[in-house]
């Protein structure tokens, strides 16, 4: 059976899920201002969940939370990135779409912000628009939105593991 070892203490833990969420907004910023790969609309809110996941996972490095609040954070943190995640499902199914099928290319999130209530913006935006079509950069095969769903996954496995260690330091 395979057994985690949790890390000796949970607060070390969560710092390292928060310096996880810094190293993923730092490479999309240097993906962004180095390689010239500008964001879509669904990238930015998929952005948004990686730095609020962040926060949750820095907040609850600096708590320190016991049992209880660790499976409060879990869920806090559950929520951010499940929704990134699923921000992330959206743009890839509309990166596979077949040419014929993809959405016209739409405003872009500022015009959107300056001139349609943000229900209207979030409404446009999961509706998807030709650049989230775009498939830029690619590691091994897989797009961003790809890489950024497994993170997600990964983020919310990390924050569940942390509510299976004990009185928050393990010995």
């Amino acid at each position: 059976m395979l057994r985690f070892r949790p890390l000796r203490s949970r607060r070390l833990a969560y710092l390292i899920g928060a310096g996880i969420c810094t190293a993923l907004m730092s490479f999309a910023l240097y993906l962004q201002y180095q390689l010239g790969e500008d964001p879509c609309p669904l990238c930015i809110f998929q952005r948004v969940a990686v730095i609020v996941s962040g926060i949750i996972f820095f907040l609850a490095a600096v708590h320190g939370p016991d049992a209880r609040g660790a499976k409060v954070y879990a869920l806090l943190i559950f929520a951010s990135s499940g929704l990134g995640a699923l921000i992330a499902i959206r743009h890839i199914w509309i990166q596979h779409l077949p040419k014929d099928q993809l959405p016209e290319c739409g405003p872009g999130l500022s015009y959107l912000f300056d001139t349609f209530p943000f229900t209207e913006v979030l409404r446009k935006v999961l509706s998807g628009s030709g650049e989230c079509a775009a498939v830029g950069w690619t590691f091994l095969s897989l797009s961003i939105p790809e890489w950024t769903l497994i993170c997600f996954i990964l983020l919310m496995g990390w924050a569940w593991l942390q509510t299976h260690s004990s009185k928050g330091e393990l010995s």
